[in-house]
């Protein structure tokens, strides 16, 4: 027969010791307001007791439906807290294996300060965070072929260039699960494309422009920046200094007044913030300083970016350009496609090929040109700048601006760069 109600444990809360129920079961106050339920029993000669769970959490009837339990146990010659324990022992080893988030994040943490680029730096772990959302909690050696589809297949076909990069960081977090002997060493990579993922998904070169980077005729760029000058906002500024000088948008979006020389008429990209990690020094055309002039006199040393983004002393947005290119209805070019627009102007208007990849800051030739080639050709590559940028200035005065919805669209495919 029972003795305790739920109006008696409130009482008995105040009194610590061993208030019994019937039949083993136990409210034990140890004070301070907090208890918990005990079943003390007796099995093999031996009084053992074993805790049912903190009050009020487990509440009487929870800890009555518990101590029956047990109880039908010990009548069946069935130790509770030697099973207890050994079930506490499996969720521990289980615990012992990581979830692929856990590993994921380790790798993040691990490579990310490596990753100079801020927008290759979010890219992974947006990959890792966001889009790998579906498998974050499974264990890692439970990650198989099926877990890595959930994630690919939604995204593969609509976007194949993001998916394939998803697919080989995903690939990535397992290989370092296996090197930490978290995964077996002959067990297969799932997120492997050859010979296994190839069968189950399209080939992303065959869908959509995978690798690509649609590029403006050149000859249609100088009514562009005509019409981009009467664009208000900070994004069409920086695009216009983007497209004079022939830059990366992680380039320019991370510009510092630091790395401006105006009476010297130079920019200095510092190494890390270059694709290929080494400094590279850029002839700025007066077009360009009259940007920067009067970007100084808009912000007056108020911040340390020449283009800042909304946010105090952070840089504007990776989509500010995209969104740009789309308020003027010129979306099916993209900004990284006007570095091809200046290379295919250079190409027809007969500046040297090395010139021309220096003012890409591309790399010419291979290792042993590269150790004899010392020289940065600045004042070849000054009058190159010069040079676009007059183009750009002459043909956009004489422009008819006409909307560029209306225009007959050519999409010109350019090299990844």
């Amino acid at each position: 027969m029972t003795k305790l109600n739920n109006a008696a444990l409130k009482s008995l809360i105040k009194k610590p010791g061993r208030h019994g129920d019937g039949g083993g079961l136990y409210f034990r106050v140890i004070g301070e307001g907090k208890a918990y339920w005990a079943f003390r029993y007796t099995l093999d000669g031996k009084e053992r007791e074993m805790s049912l769970g903190p009050y009020p959490e487990v509440t009487l009837a929870d800890a009555r439906a518990a101590h029956a339990d047990a109880r039908a146990k010990v009548r069946g010659f069935v130790d509770p807290l030697t099973e207890k324990r050994a079930e506490k022992q499996i969720r521990a080893y289980a615990r012992a294996t990581p979830t692929f988030g856990e590993i994921a994040d380790s790798h993040l943490a691990t490579h990310q300060a490596a990753r100079k680029n801020i927008r290759h730096r979010r890219q992974w772990f947006v990959a890792l965070t966001t889009y790998c959302a579906p498998i974050r909690s499974l264990p890692v050696n439970e990650v198989d072929t099926k877990a890595v589809l959930s994630v690919l297949e939604p995204i593969w076909s609509r976007a194949p260039e993001v998916g394939s990069r998803l697919r080989s960081r995903i690939a990535t977090v397992l290989d370092s699960a296996r090197a930490l002997g978290h995964i077996d060493a002959d067990r297969a990579n799932p997120a492997r494309w050859r010979g296994h993922l190839d069968h189950l998904l399209p080939n992303p070169d065959n869908i959509g422009e995978r690798g690509n980077h649609p590029a403006m005729p050149y000859a249609d760029v100088p009514a562009f920046m005509a019409k981009l000058k009467q664009t208000n906002g900070e994004a069409a500024k920086a695009l216009q200094f983007l497209i004079l000088t022939a830059a990366r948008s992680s380039e320019v979006f991370g510009l510092a007044w630091d790395e401006i020389h105006l009476d010297a008429k130079l920019w200095t990209a510092p190494a890390p913030r270059m694709k290929m990690k080494r400094e590279h020094s850029v002839p700025l055309s007066d077009a360009a300083i009259d940007i920067l002039r009067g970007q100084l006199e808009a912000r007056r040393g108020a911040q340390h970016l020449v283009f800042p983004g909304a946010k105090p002393g952070r840089p504007m947005s990776n989509m500010a350009f995209a969104m740009t290119l789309r308020r003027m209805k010129v979306d099916e070019y993209t900004v990284h496609g006007f570095r091809s627009s200046f290379r295919d102007w250079a190409a027809d208007h007969g500046v040297d090929f090395d010139v021309a990849e220096a003012c890409l800051a591309h790399k010419v030739g291979n290792a042993v040109t590269q150790a004899y080639l010392r020289s940065t050709m600045i004042e070849r590559r000054r009058k190159v700048m010069a040079d676009w940028a007059a183009f750009l200035a002459a043909k956009s005065e004489q422009a008819t601006i006409v909307p560029f919805a209306k225009r007959a669209r050519v999409r010109e495919s350019a090299p990844r760069a």
